[in-house]
């Protein structure tokens, strides 16, 4: 029988190293907040979402103000793809609610792991250089001035570019918000993918806006979650200022490590995060669809 003392203990551990994680690659805490909470403590999954979502605004305060200060995030760009991520993580959120009274949510779960499995997938297939960025600006990037500038200190230049793709790279975001809504998580790793592969914004430039982005984005969908009973105090406080602590850490390391390196991770991350949904959506499934699923399989 856990103690509420060892809970505090093992819960602020464990969001640490959720925090440096998130920081590191953008994606906020969530990744491990939520199925350590549902597998190991076996809280209900609306609550573990709740306070996962207050972690992901804690991940995303203690280290987008240090990146900021480092000039690698792109403010401009960030404010300017948070209408979609906003948007979508409302729609996210208030479709969640939903799905857990009518039992669905497993769909959910299954096809974001699927979706993040192929993402990985991609990211390993493409090589790209470090040096590697985008320098010729789109109309609308040119008009809304969608272009920067940052030191590379682990490469030893500075590297110019400019977004391009927006159209293509807001869709990315709205989707990115309505998953951040719907599971709790920072949805980091879409909003990096949409800014790194669609945008063609450097990864650096793209993580650190990430991380810049993710807590606005879930504050959007914080309320609604508040509203609706799912943001347990006791649950949420040790895994704040936990990921707070990590994503400290986080940004220290981030600036001296090399971008093949962060894809490397960010590639490790994609695929636990990928098998952990799609196990979660089956764990979830009805048994009837299991059993359907696997006649089809075996005919």
């Amino acid at each position: 029988m856990i103690t509420v003392t060892d809970y505090l203990i093992s819960m602020f551990f464990i969001s640490v190293a959720a925090g440096l994680i998130g920081s590191l690659v953008g994606i906020g805490g969530g990744i491990l907040v939520v199925p350590i909470l549902t597998l190991v403590y076996h809280v209900p999954i609306p609550f573990a979402i709740g306070a996962s979502i207050v972690s992901v605004i804690a991940t995303s305060s203690g280290s987008a103000s240090a990146y900021v200060r480092d000039r690698i995030t792109n403010l401009r760009v960030g404010m300017f793809l948070e209408l979609a991520t906003t948007t979508g993580a409302v729609i996210g959120a208030v479709v969640t609610l939903f799905l857990f009274k009518s039992g669905l949510q497993w769909i959910i779960f299954t096809a974001f792991g699927a979706v993040l499995m192929f993402s990985a997938y991609d990211l390993l297939k493409r090589k790209v250089a470090d040096t590697f960025t985008n320098k010729v600006p789109d109309k609308i990037s040119r008009t809304l001035s969608l272009t920067g500038s940052y030191y590379d200190s682990a490469l030893k230049t500075e590297l110019q570019y400019a977004a391009t793709r927006v159209p293509a790279g807001m869709s990315v975001m709205f989707c990115a918000g309505m998953i951040s809504g719907l599971l709790g998580i920072g949805s980091g790793a879409l909003k990096v993918l949409g800014m790194d592969t669609m945008m063609k914004l450097p990864f650096k430039v793209s993580t650190t806006t990430s991380n810049f982005m993710i807590g606005v984005t879930a504050a959007a969908s914080t309320g609604i979650f508040y509203i609706g009973g799912y943001v347990n105090p006791i649950l949420a406080a040790p895994v704040a200022v936990g990921v707070v602590i990590g994503s400290l850490f986080g940004t220290r390391v981030l600036i001296r490590t090399r971008p093949k390196s962060l894809r490397l991770l960010f590639f490790v991350v994609l695929l636990i995060l990928g098998l952990e949904m799609i196990q979660r959506g089956v764990s979830i499934a009805p048994l009837s669809f299991l059993i359907d699923f696997l006649r089809v399989v075996a005919t």
